[in-house]
């Protein structure tokens, strides 16, 4: 794999993002690797739980914006519909896999990333950590399956509240909201996953697969429903002059002048 690393410790398969160039942004190439990484550990035997991490300074600012800039300036529509299937497909395949999903995230989680966080099933976040639902800044909604996710997650009008704002959560408040489940500083992140694991292998695969089972039945059974409708929206949103703006703003440092075209 060129854009993430994957490697197996012991019962622990370990997904690393690897675009730190670029802040680990994900383009199409990036999320089938992780989506390839993600069945692999699923139908390995010898894999009990599932490590995501970064390297870099932060965890991943969400879409990859140069890309998204190249498809703006290209007209390629198609690409930028594919990148929002593949980020639902992610967060989907986090749920549904039968075995404790773990997630280390550090500086700026944003966009995709900030929901894909919220799939995992324990989220171990440094103290410099911030979830950010960046998509309204660039003319766009939540993606990742986002709003299912965050909703039922620290409910409708925090979900709401945050996706409309795109205001930065630190690691403190979104351990408060249970989106995370232990924060720590950066040098002890890698002891607080050990500590976690540990109490994880005491458990039955058995137990953890037939929660997970549960959880999905509950919660989350109609996702393909809603996958389909953010799909069809982020698509519709792509194509507005909004979203272009969104974007040229960005690239070119300044605040964006929407106009609701």
């Amino acid at each position: 794999m060129e854009h993430i690393i994957y490697q197996i410790d012991e019962d622990l398969a370990i997904l690393t993002l690897n675009r730190p160039e670029v802040a680990n942004g994900f383009h199409i190439p990036m999320c089938e690797e992780i989506l390839e990484a993600l069945i692999l550990a699923e139908e390995d035997p010898a894999v009990h739980f599932v490590l995501i991490n970064a390297n870099g300074k932060v965890f991943s600012v969400g879409g990859d914006l140069v890309e998204m800039k190249r498809a703006v300036d290209e007209d390629d529509i198609p690409s930028l519909t594919k990148i929002a299937e593949l980020v639902n497909a992610i967060s989907y395949k986090i749920k549904q896999i039968a075995k404790p999903v773990l997630m280390e995230v550090n500086g700026a989680v944003a966009g995709a990333a900030a929901n894909m966080a919220v799939a995992a099933d324990f989220c171990l976040a440094t103290d410099k950590a911030k979830f950010i639902q960046a998509f309204v800044g660039v003319g766009l909604a939540p993606d990742a399956g986002g709003i299912h996710l965050l909703s039922r997650s620290i409910g409708v009008t925090r979900a709401a509240q945050l996706a409309m704002t795109g205001e930065a959560l630190n690691a403190e408040k979104a351990l408060e909201w249970g989106l995370v489940y232990r924060v720590s500083e950066a040098d002890k992140l890698e002891k607080t996953r050990e500590q976690l694991l540990k109490k994880l292998r005491r458990g039955s695969a058995n137990s953890y697969a037939a929660i997970k089972k549960l959880v999905w039945e509950s919660q989350f059974k109609d996702w393909q429903d809603y996958a389909t409708l953010e799909l069809n929206l982020q698509e519709s949103l792509a194509q507005t002059e909004d979203f272009k703006e969104g974007v040229r703003a960005h690239s070119e440092r300044r605040r964006p002048k929407f106009t609701g075209k």
